[in-house]
């Protein structure tokens, strides 16, 4: 099964090159992508020089290395800066979860979109109880801010 491998030792690097490359669009992390395209620089090297096995894993590690340090940051901040990005947390305003424990305006737990956060009620002095159902308003840190679904919020 292995023996196109002994042949073409370039082709075992193109076919990790390609899976990391599918990967990448399971994660839209760009990791993935930049280690594709240093396995994809070390089988042109396998083909290049096929006896040199050592030379071609240095240049996949430093092509890889090179992308992970100058060309993938600037790929994430141009994607965050794009008109219309939400993040993950931006995306948890508005949505609804249950009071894991009492919540009042300092501390509490809820349970959003099946995790649990550390919660603090928008209204200051008012208290949610466990149990409640919650929207959440706003992410402060990494604490919801919330307020009851069914209850009327001011005096």
């Amino acid at each position: 099964m292995l023996e196109p491998f002994h042949e073409h030792r370039w082709l075992l690097s193109a076919v990790v090159s390609a899976v990391l490359a599918c990967a990448e669009m399971l994660s839209g992390d760009f990791t993935l992508l930049m280690l594709a395209a240093g396995a994809g620089a070390g089988a042109v090297t396998a083909a290049i020089i096929p006896g040199m096995w050592l030379l071609q894993v240095l240049v996949a590690v430093a092509v890889a290395a090179l992308l992970l340090a100058v060309l993938r940051p600037t790929l994430l901040r141009r994607v965050r800066e794009a008109p219309g990005y939400r993040s993950s947390l931006d995306k948890l305003v508005g949505s609804e979860g249950v009071a894991t424990s009492e919540i009042t305006d300092a501390h509490g737990q809820a349970k959003v979109d099946g995790e649990e956060w550390s919660a603090r009620a928008l209204e200051p002095g008012s208290t949610i109880a466990a149990g409640e159902k919650v929207e959440v308003y706003e992410v402060d840190g990494v604490t919801l801010v919330v307020y009851p679904v069914f209850r009327s919020l001011g005096p």
